[in-house]
């Protein structure tokens, strides 16, 4: 068989599952303004909705992988459990009437994705030969790239044109009827059929791993203390026009798709070199960003360039973590949970800035210091990869 026949249809079925969860996770930053007004809050307490939902994901998704992992529970059945989970979160959440009700069901939404996403990914691998598997990934993976470009783009126009509970339900719609096909279409498993905890523990106990952990949680923490305050940076800062926002996500999104395209085509052969040069592009784009002032050209620049960078190095960060260790259940949950705690930081830095008085713009710097502390985590393993090429 060709190593370009078509994939199961089961493997764009998880992208599309992966897609609806990340836009659930985004699109909070697309319709601040509106969030802010519906709940009389600070545009820093609509971005910490982004913090909770990262939250969620960072502490509670490792927690419920141990527990489910102990259980001897098979993968689709504890991916169905907490696609059900979700989706009775997401339904409280587009049905809140406080902020604080809201808060908690995003919490809770945090938790149930970080697992399924994880999950996503290790029943992929289950789904395909061994040569088949990175394309397979790369599928799945797609849902989380589309998300900015579809997902967030149209949960914004959405919001603008019925209000922010519809763009809300229209997310628990997806994700109900990814969990009714996930149901049906994937094949089943026996509980106990998976790699035991034990198993899984040790194989996250060498330094090399916890390392590229570190990298990505600093790579999207810097990325998403500038996106999750985009909205109003863009209308207020740079003076867009609200309709001309979701044209302009939409556009960043692209960009993200374009990077990942480009990262995921050289990430196998040059691993760390575009994880260090994307960190550079990052520490100039978002240091432009914050001096740009009013010209519009240098504003969009940097913005883009954000979008060329951040999420599309997630080829090259999920390559180096599958290089330092076996991606079972945990490894890859352990992956998502530690991004999502760089992200919950930086959404929460972010408005912390702005509490104080710093401005608008202050999330940037957040990120351009996120990035520049990415970037010099990678000293020290470029360092020993050359001197072990030399010995060599």
């Amino acid at each position: 068989m060709s190593s370009r026949s078509t994939l199961p249809s089961t493997v764009y079925l998880l992208g599309l599952t992966i897609f609806s969860l990340v836009t659930a996770e985004f699109m909070v930053a697309g319709m601040m303004p509106a969030l802010a007004d519906a709940f009389s809050v600070s545009l820093a307490q609509v971005g910490n909705l982004i913090a909770f939902y990262a939250l969620g994901m960072a502490i509670g998704g490792p927690l419920v992988t141990v527990l489910l992992l102990s259980r001897g529970i098979s993968n689709k059945r504890s991916l169905i459990a907490l696609l059900i989970c979700y989706v009775v979160a997401g339904a409280i959440a587009a049905a809140a009437q406080s902020y604080l009700v809201l808060a908690a069901a995003r919490v809770v939404m945090g938790i149930s994705s970080a697992v399924c996403i994880g999950l996503c990914m290790t029943v992929c691998a289950a789904l395909v030969t061994p040569e088949r598997r990175g394309r397979a990934v790369s599928v799945v993976l797609a849902g989380l790239m589309l998300s900015p470009v579809v997902g967030v783009p149209l949960t914004t126009w959405v919001e603008q044109h019925f209000g922010w509970r519809a763009s809300a339900w229209l997310v628990v719609v997806l994700a109900m009827l990814c969990t009714v096909l996930a149901s049906k279409r994937l094949p089943a498993s026996a509980n106990g059929s998976e790699p035991p905890l034990r198993q899984q523990v040790a194989d996250m106990k060498n330094a090399p791993l916890w390392a590229a952990y570190v990298t990505s949680g600093l790579i999207i923490g810097a990325t998403f203390a500038a996106f999750s305050y985009c909205t109003p940076i863009l209308i207020q800062e740079v003076g867009v026009a609200p309709k001309f926002v979701a044209p302009l996500l939409a556009l960043y999104g692209v960009a993200n798709v374009l990077g990942n395209w480009v990262v995921g085509r050289l990430a196998d052969r040059y691993m760390m070199a575009i994880v260090g040069w994307g960190l550079a592009i990052m520490v100039l784009a978002l240091s432009g960003f914050a001096l740009a002032g009013h010209h519009l050209w240098l504003n969009l620049m940097c913005f883009l360039a954000l979008g060329l960078t951040g999420v599309a190095l997630n080829p090259a960060m999920v390559a180096r973590v599958m290089k330092a260790a076996e991606p079972g259940a945990l490894v890859n949950i352990m992956h998502t949970s530690v991004i999502t705690a760089g992200l919950a930081f930086g959404s929460w830095a972010g408005g912390v800035t702005i509490d104080a008085g710093l401005g608008l713009r202050s999330p940037l710097w957040v990120g351009a210091a996120m990035a520049l502390a990415g970037l010099l985590t990678l000293v020290r393993p470029i360092a020993m990869r050359r001197s072990q090429a030399l010995c060599d």
